[in-house]
């Protein structure tokens, strides 16, 4: 069994009402993977994953805090928020050292194999691929594959 991180728009993906194709294919996609591969998995979120929705602007927080209960809670260390200010210092994540690079340092730090997302942009980005193994693998971690949940559900078959 994989250990697999579920970062925060994956589980905002599986919650969303909003109707956009993209938006429906995101959800459809989430909750297709939960629904069927989920279980051949070790699941986790950090606290990181359980702050961001608790935020007031944060769409469909109790949704989403209520999916994720029972997922194991990975506590947000010294170390994971050093990693994570390694990891923006070193350009591999954008500014804050918060959310995507903290998601990132917890998912290496914590052993992870996959880190489960929609971000594109900063995380499942292949132009960051390279750049973050060379980082991980200097301060003794190994990165987690980051991964589309429609990616993982294919890797999984």
């Amino acid at each position: 069994m994989a250990r697999v991180y579920l970062e925060t728009s994956f589980v905002s993906a599986c919650v969303t009402t909003r109707a956009s194709v993209r938006s429906v294919y995101e959800r459809e996609a989430s909750l297709a993977w939960w629904n069927h591969d989920a279980g051949e998995h070790d699941l986790f979120v950090s606290l990181e994953v359980l702050t961001e929705p608790s935020h007031p602007q944060y769409p469909r927080s109790d949704e989403a805090l209520r999916f994720v209960n029972g997922v194991p809670v990975i506590p947000v260390t010294d170390a994971m928020v050093e990693f994570a200010a390694l990891l923006v210092e070193r350009k591999v994540m954008p500014h804050p050292v918060a959310g995507d690079a903290l998601h990132v340092a917890a998912a290496a730090i914590a052993q992870m194999q996959y880190l489960l997302t929609w971000n594109v942009r900063h995380l499942a980005n292949p132009n960051k691929v390279l750049h973050l193994n060379a980082v991980c693998m200097e301060n003794g971690y190994i990165a987690p594959s980051i991964v589309r949940p429609d990616d993982l559900r294919e890797m999984d078959r």
